[in-house]
């Protein structure tokens, strides 16, 4: 019975082998942003606006879709943003206590 033991070959160890796309799609991952688009609500700070971000949760009990509503203070570097604005905004590195977002461009113009 020993001799048996001591006739099997250990089992060979797993080899994973990353190949070149594996890595650059893992790469390509980490750098995606969150980009969220909303209407400017102030813009009475300098170089902040605050956005606020409409969606539609299905509520879980009555099933039906409820409006949510946040608001979010933007970095903007941009001149001629002003309230009513429609705005693309992208997560960035925080900036300041509440900025966490950076205005990337404006998607429509309020109508004055």
């Amino acid at each position: 019975m020993n001799e048996v033991i001591n006739n099997q070959e250990a089992p060979a160890p797993e080899v994973t082998v990353v190949t070149e796309t594996a890595v650059k799609s893992a790469g390509s991952a980490r750098n995606r942003r969150v980009e969220k688009i909303g209407i400017v609500t102030s813009d009475k700070m300098m170089k902040t606006v605050v956005v606020r971000v409409d969606r539609l949760v299905k509520h879980r009990v009555y099933k039906r879709y409820v409006r949510k509503r946040s608001k979010f203070m933007a970095h903007n570097e941009i001149e001629g943003v002003s309230t009513g604005d429609q705005v693309r905004i992208v997560e960035t590195r925080p900036l300041s206590a509440h900025k966490r977002w950076r205005v990337v461009e404006v998607l429509r113009k309020a109508s004055k």
